[in-house]
């Protein structure tokens, strides 16, 4: 038995699919299948239960993908290890985020990371925000990076910093002039959104609902760049995090203000599997994270606690500082 018969099982029990399982490991779909007919001879079980109509996986099945996982990780974190007993930081690290904050709060630190860990295999993929606790929770990240993170069963979410959300105009646009701007000039605007599902979008409704105010919704957009973009060319107006429009603000090509009756921040947060081991690389990028949130400005850095029970239009204040990961 080798360590890609466990890796193949395991692609195949949370894809439900011999030609998916097949397509991540670069093999056929008959090699998935003898590959699994070996493992049930070799343990003298079933692991799963095929009918025309039905592909599900036995008891049995459950127990010994439980134990494939942990294999798995542990196999994954040998090199980590080895370089840990020489003090050493290394191996792979698989980050998945959203493009956001891949684009806009991360790149800094991923620099400083990578040039203060050169040994650590850094790999970032983004995700819609959703996908990242689904990609965290499958094993296919060590940690996630989300907006406005919820608890999730299995999971261990922990806020580590807030960006204040403001409003955005083209330049020409009326709100632009004025020197404050409330909730209530935002009644019968039109207005750039996110889609429905992604988090920012229902803490603006929401915002928006608290004050009885409608807005036109010319656009849903799935991510912040496509919505800077229809606010350039005039297309309305739209909230978003302050630290995602720096550049254009500073250029001039957009105008932004924060909303005087109404302080709206956008929590940050990390997402980590339950009963993950915690290798040194990923201790030093939590580290790194804590440390973004302690410094940057317009930021404060939260404890776990505060996931719960955020409230998406509340400041949120100075707490002390995170509890420290396990030890690896």
């Amino acid at each position: 038995m080798h360590v890609l018969n466990l890796k193949v099982f395991c692609d195949l029990v949370e894809t439900g699919s011999f030609s998916t399982a097949a397509s991540r490991n670069e093999i056929t779909q008959s090699a998935v299948s003898q590959q699994i007919k070996t493992l049930e001879q070799r343990f003298g079980v079933i692991f799963f239960e095929r009918g025309k109509k039905n592909f599900s996986i036995t008891p049995e099945g459950s127990v010994f993908h439980a134990a494939a996982l942990r294999i798995l990780e542990i196999y994954r974190n040998i090199d980590a290890d080895l370089l840990a007993v020489r003090n050493e930081v290394g191996g792979p690290l698989r980050l998945a985020t959203v493009y956001s904050l891949g684009l806009h709060e991360l790149p800094p630190l991923l620099k400083d990371y990578r040039t203060r860990f050169p040994q650590v295999e850094l790999k970032v993929s983004y995700r819609r925000n959703h996908d990242v606790y689904d990609e965290v929770f499958n094993d296919h990240a060590d940690l996630g990076v989300v907006a406005y993170p919820k608890p999730r069963r299995g999971l261990i979410v922990e806020v580590f910093a807030q960006d204040r959300m403001v409003l955005i105009s083209a330049p020409s646009h009326p709100l632009a002039r004025r020197d404050i701007v409330r909730v209530r000039d935002l009644q019968g605007q039109s207005f750039i959104s996110f889609e429905p599902d992604l988090p920012t979008r229902k803490a603006v409704d929401q915002l928006l609902r608290e004050h009885a105010v409608e807005v036109q919704q010319t656009m849903e957009l799935d991510n912040i760049e496509t919505v800077k973009r229809a606010v350039e060319v005039e297309s309305g107006i739209a909230l978003v995090p302050s630290n995602s429009v720096a550049e254009e603000v500073a250029s001039g090509q957009l105008r932004a203000f924060p909303l005087s009756d109404a302080q709206m921040w956008r929590p940050m947060g990390t997402v980590l599997r339950r009963g993950r081991t915690i290798t040194p690389a990923l201790r030093e990028f939590v580290s790194s994270l804590r440390l973004l949130g302690g410094v940057r400005k317009d930021s404060t850095p939260l404890t776990p606690n505060d996931a719960a029970d955020l409230h998406p239009t509340q400041p949120l204040h100075p707490s002390p500082t995170a509890a420290p990961l396990p030890s690896p």
